[in-house]
């Protein structure tokens, strides 16, 4: 047989390659085997002992360790349910079949067929009485007390890392978890779930730098989308009244333990609602999800216990400014006066900002880290908020709120502004923001003003960083720790 390269890369490895050739000459290639017979989970056993006690059952998964004494082997057998011990004999088995289970390495997947006991140490196992190998494992995994702890080598090779470290497997568990009961909850309450493009023309609906591709069947250049929302908002205009989206996103910008460039992004609207009402869901939301996924409302995060059974805080940005800086933005009337406070407290700022910018800016450098608990921050100013309704008793200011949890932004919420003419404006203020240097800003979409004034209900909107959500619910410590494969830069360069 040739080998490949990789197996001269060490004598274990080797020694692996020469036991697949061997098995290949005795007529028992694992490769050439398409299915097996299991029927029964491993958790299922250890969960109802009594049940399958001297049953006969067939048992399936990845060897993680072995050891013999005499003619007796005994081997620990994992699944995606959990881990077994598995008991074979010489004298059950027989010379050839206990012939080849010696030679089995560990990360070997096998099958074993046998009845359940527990032995006189009082273990749970699966006495064998046949056992097939199903896949040769030609490189040998992690030294099993030491597992894979290169933080870099686990992102790069999830599939190691979920075979020996259980509690990554358990975040993923809890992750499918999570967003199958918040489909759950939005079903149950009404919503529509529904798929909208990726490729788009226009990547509107987020401060975002899109990632840029070219379609050569059209010969036209296209973006993926850095939102749900433009699309979304199209679907209420038709009258379906409650949709959401759980869908990628991609964001050409940094990475660290809170972005990567494409993450999960969950958005729904409702007609005939406003961002209080947003509000209302979000928190029986958060709580529906945590009782069904945690069994409790509290969670505890880098040391503190977050109560999601309480009600969620809320608080105007201006308020929050003036608690936790000391500057009320109800006395500043100019951008130049609002400049000048922002000098005075070092917080750095363009010169094409206004004074709304820069009350936003001041929330980020004072506010935003003191916001542990569920608190919705509300009210923000316009300029940061182009596609939300104003406040009626305060135009510079739009019904929006943010969610923080954790010091976190989790979720965005307007009042949909559905007014087409106001709309337009707003868009051109972002496109003057994007001359002036806004890599970020939004550029007019003729289309999704075309949609309004078809006429669009009053609405309430909200977006949720899913990944966020999972971190917290799973005590992760990086978004990297709740992406299967999070982004990576490559090792050719």
């Amino acid at each position: 047989m040739s080998k490949p390269q990789q197996a001269n890369n060490g004598d274990v490895i080797q020694v692996r390659f020469d036991k697949l050739d061997e098995l290949k000459a005795a007529g028992r290639d694992p490769f050439v085997i398409t299915t097996s017979d299991r029927d029964t989970a491993i958790d299922d056993i250890k969960s109802d002992f009594e049940a399958f006690e001297n049953k006969d059952v067939c048992v399936a998964g990845r060897i993680m360790s072995k050891r013999r004494k005499g003619k007796v082997a005994f081997l620990d057998l994992h699944d995606k349910s959990g881990k077994i011990q598995i008991f074979a004999k010489y004298d059950d088995l027989g010379e050839e079949e206990y012939g080849w289970l010696k030679k089995w390495d560990i990360g070997d997947i096998v099958e074993v067929k046998g009845f359940v006991f527990k032995t006189q140490m009082g273990e749970i196992s699966v006495h064998a009485k046949q056992v097939r190998l199903l896949s040769k494992s030609l490189k040998p995994l992690p030294e099993k007390y030491h597992g894979l702890t290169n933080t870099d080598l686990r992102y790069r090779q999830r599939y190691v890392d979920l075979i020996m470290n259980p509690e990554v497997k358990d975040t993923f568990i809890k992750r499918s978890q999570i967003i199958s009961s918040i489909r759950r909850f939005l079903d149950a309450q009404g919503f529509m779930e529904v798929e909208t493009p990726m490729l788009v023309s226009n990547a509107g609906g987020a401060a975002a730098r899109p990632f840029m591709t070219h379609f050569n069947a059209l010969d036209e250049d296209l973006k993926l989308r850095i939102s749900l929302e433009l699309y979304l908002k199209r679907l209420i205009v038709g009258g379906l009244e409650r949709v959401y989206e759980i869908g990628r996103v991609f964001r050409n910008e940094g990475v660290d333990t809170r972005h990567n460039p494409e993450f999960t992004l969950m958005e729904l609207y409702q007609a005939y609602t406003d961002y209080h009402g947003m509000m209302d869901l979000t928190e029986r939301m958060y709580r529906y999800v945590c009782e069904q996924v945690l069994g409790t409302t509290k969670v505890t995060y880098n040391g503190n216990e977050i109560d999601f059974g309480k009600p969620f805080a809320r608080v105007t940005m201006i308020d929050a400014v003036k608690q936790y800086a000391g500057v009320d933005f109800n006395e500043i009337e100019t951008d130049e006066q609002a400049k000048a406070v922002a000098k005075e407290h070092h917080v750095e700022f363009e010169d094409r900002h206004k004074k709304g910018d820069i009350l936003s800016l001041f929330f980020e450098e004072f506010a935003e880290e003191h916001m542990i608990q569920p608190t919705f921050v509300m009210d923000h100013p316009i300029e940061i908020s182009p596609l939300t309704k104003k406040k009626p008793d305060a135009p510079g200011y739009v019904e929006r709120f943010e969610l923080f949890i954790n010091g976190w932004e989790m979720a965005n919420a307007y009042s949909e502004l559905n007014d087409p003419i106001d709309q337009r404006e707003r868009f051109k203020a972002q496109e003057e923001a994007l001359a002036q240097g806004d890599e970020e800003a939004n550029t007019t979409d003729e289309d999704f003003l075309n949609a309004l004034e078809i006429g669009m209900p009053p609405t309430g909107g909200i977006g949720y960083g899913i990944d966020r959500m999972v971190m917290l619910l799973t005590n992760s410590a990086a978004i990297r720790d709740v992406l299967l494969f999070p982004t990576m830069k490559s090792l050719d360069k």
